[in-house]
Formats: structure tokens, sequence, C-alpha cells
């Protein structure tokens, strides 16, 4: 019988290349990863992992099983809290992934009113940009994955086999510096890309830049970018000393006091589409459910 814990001791080994690494990042001796490992391969009645060099490699049935590994954990966690939760223990852990600009809007009020509501609920919270984010919920290694697409990236079907609960539509916005003759059309004015052409500009996050680059090629030019950052702070501080202009998201605007910057109102209109993801079995799961309802509740007052 395959037993959940070997199955977690596998995983590590498979993603430190050793024992010994395996070992600390459970929190375990290297003795305990190799007694854990021979049971395994006991049970399953097959090598799982072949010693190359200093390092560990899987054979082709430690592949297998470390593929279906993820699957199974999720399921075994589903199962778990599903059961306390009939079982009548108002008691649940979740593991929330969140972007940045998420983390510091979304996020707080949505935990804060969690605990309030269900103190028995635990809940951590790690930082990833999608796709990461969504990688980290199908390995199993989160509950709950806040993240976002734009609009173009919504009918390929990246997320089909996910449970998407859709948050709020956020609209891309332009930050001038205060100087910038576009800055005098005032905070309630708009700006068409196509007049931000001969600025150089600061990007932001890996997948926002790419989409900033489709969105001023598709206004026939291509953005000389001076400077990129995953730092929304960076960004506006970059434009507010005169080094630029950016187009950024008005969740990231919304965490960060622009100071020095003008922020304008871009047409035509980019948006991106802010979701909360979880896998079909751990939707089920009341503390995730619930983590689900309270970050509809405060997206919806956005």
């Amino acid at each position: 019988m395959i037993e959940a814990r070997h199955l977690r001791v596998l995983r590590a080994v498979a993603a430190t290349g050793s024992f010994s690494a395996a070992g600390r990042e459970l929190g375990c001796t290297q003795p305990a990863v190799s007694q854990q490992m021979k049971a395994l391969e006991n049970s399953v009645g097959t090598p799982l992992l072949v010693r190359s060099g200093r390092a560990m490699r899987l054979t082709q049935a430690g592949e297998a099983l470390v593929r279906h590994a993820a699957g199974i954990l999720s399921g075994l966690t589903a199962a778990e809290e599903e059961v306390a939760a009939i079982a009548g223990l108002r008691a649940g852990r979740v593991r929330l992934v969140s972007f940045p600009s998420g983390s510091s809007t979304l996020v707080p009020t949505a935990l804060a009113a969690l605990r309030a509501a269900h103190p028995g609920t635990r809940v951590s919270l790690e930082e990833a940009e999608p796709p990461d984010s969504v990688r980290l919920l199908r390995d199993g290694d989160c509950d709950v994955a806040l993240a976002f697409r734009y609009e173009a990236a919504a009918a390929t079907g990246e997320w089909a086999d996910l449970v998407v609960r859709p948050l709020l539509s956020d609209r891309l916005v332009a930050l001038v510096p205060e100087r910038h003759p576009l800055a005098r059309t005032g905070s309630s004015g708009s700006v068409a890309i196509g007049e931000l052409a001969r600025e150089p500009w600061i990007a932001g996050c890996p997948r926002c830049r790419g989409r900033l680059v489709e969105v001023c090629e598709s206004a026939g030019f291509t953005p000389r970018i001076d400077f990129a950052t995953d730092d929304y702070p960076a960004v506006v501080g970059l434009v507010g000393a005169g080094l630029g202009v950016a187009v950024l998201p008005q969740l990231a605007v919304e965490s960060v006091r622009p100071r020095g910057a003008r922020v304008l109102t871009l047409e035509p209109a980019v948006r991106r589409e802010i979701v909360a993801l979880t896998l079909p079995d751990l939707a089920r799961v009341p503390a995730v459910a619930a983590t689900l309802d309270e970050l509809a509740r405060v997206a919806h007052k956005k």
C-alpha cells in the first residue's frame, strides 16, 4: 500500500535531487528519508530512484509516481478537510498564493473577515505571479491561487481543469511624470497609448511587460523600455523621478502612493481579469469555499 507520507518524501527527493536536501526541506534526517524511500519501493515492488553521481535520479516508475502524486495528495487533503467538517470540527487550513498587488489590496480585508467569521481556520500566504501560482496549485502546493489573465487569453482554455471564481475586471492605467505635458489633462483625463510612442518606458512584471509590448505594437510602435522591474513602487518611483512613463493595472496603483506621478485613463481600454482558482476537489472543502467567498465579497466592493 502506498502511503501519503512516502509520496511527499518522494516529491521532495525529486525536487531537491538528494536525500539530505529533501530531509532539510521536510525537517527530518537523511536516514529517515532513505528509510521511507526503501519502504515505498518495497510497496510498489520496483526501484524508484537511482544514484547518478552525487544526485538521485528518478526511474521511469519514479517519474510516473511523482506525476500522479500531486493529484493523490490534493485529493487526500480534500477528503481529510471534508470529513473533518462533516464530523463537526470547525477548523481548516488554506494555503493561499497571490500576486503582489492582490496581496496588498484584496487579500488583507478578505483574510480579516475570514478570521472573524471562522477563527479556527488558518490561512498561510505566499506570493507568486501567474503562471507560477497556477503551477503551484496544480502541483498540490497551495489550495487557492489568486491570479489574473488579460482579455485576449480568456478564450484559450488554460484553466479548463480548474474551478474559476471571477473577482473583478482590472483596467490598465497610464502613469506619467507630474511635469509631463500630458499630466495637464488632470487625474480624470485620458491618454491614447499612441501618444506615448516616443517616450522612454518603465515596464512591470514579465507578464505585464509582454502585454505592454502587445498593446503598443497594436498601436503601431514598439516601446523603448529603459527600465524593467517587478516592484510596483519602483515603477512608480521611476516615473515620479521623470525617467519615463508606464502602464500599470489599477489594482497595482491602489497599493502604491504615486508620488510625483499622474495617473491617466488609458485608451483604448485594456483590462485583466482577476480570479481566484482552486482544484475541483478542493472547492468542496469548507475552509477553501469560505476563502473564495470572502475574496469575492471584497472584490465586489472595488
